[in-house]
């Protein structure tokens, strides 16, 4: 039977990775589910807290990050943990339902996929109203993304990312923090992957809930782009 693997970053979330955790656990999808939760080097408490959630949750795959790295690299340590045949990215916030599960694995197991995006701007459920500019530079980065891949993608940054986990191991993946999103984007376009999209809904955050991303992560996009361009 197929499984899959659910791979979760984690930095500074005390408030909801428990809840996410739930959620994530309550979903049905018809197979066997691993996850898979990497910390990256928390210092809010998330740590303690799934420490003690794994003295009752045995089926939780942990790693602790001693230096916090980022995002890509706690990506790096989730998906050479993982063991499932399909691999999906969960953030540890709660911006993304995993509901919608079902959706995002469909195309992978109609056997048209080997990758599927999300995206938060084909219609799908709710979506939260917040930031502009953040909207203004994602159009943006997808569209440079795009010229760049040959790719016709709506949202190149969104978290939900799906993979059939032959697809990773053929990628070495080298960035830390969120240039992880074009970096992983330009090497399945270089490969002879079937990628989707799905609609997704999207409860965004703001800076006082803990959203991280700044403009300082928009500009090593850019860079990202022009260098997943010409070279692996």
């Amino acid at each position: 039977m197929v499984k899959l693997t659910v791979v979760i970053p984690v930095y500074n979330e005390v408030k909801t990775i428990e809840d996410v955790v739930k959620t994530v656990k309550s979903v049905s999808i018809g197979m066997p589910m691993e996850i898979v939760i990497v910390d990256d080097c928390s210092k809010d408490g998330t740590r303690e807290v799934l420490k003690k959630m794994q003295e009752t949750q045995s089926d939780l795959v942990l790693s602790f990050h001693e230096v916090n790295q980022g995002k890509g690299a706690a990506l790096r340590t989730g998906f050479g943990q993982a063991t499932g045949d399909i691999v999906l990215i969960q953030d540890a916030d709660l911006e993304y339902d995993p509901h919608e599960y079902a959706n995002l694995l469909k195309p992978i197991l109609d056997g048209r996929a080997d990758v599927v995006f999300g995206s938060r701007f084909l219609g799908g459920g709710a979506h939260r109203v917040v930031f502009y500019w953040h909207y203004l530079g994602n159009r943006f980065l997808t569209t440079l993304s795009n010229m760049m891949t040959n790719l016709n993608l709506t949202d190149m940054e969104v978290c939900y990312k799906v993979f059939r986990r032959e697809v990773l191991k053929g990628i070495v993946l080298r960035e830390n923090r969120f240039g992880f999103e074009v970096e992983i984007t330009a090497k399945v376009a270089r490969r002879p992957c079937r990628i989707y999209e799905v609609p997704i809904s999207y409860y965004g955050r703001d800076y006082s809930e803990g959203k991280k991303i700044t403009w300082k992560d928009g500009f090593r996009a850019l860079w990202c782009i022009v260098k997943y361009r010409f070279s692996d």
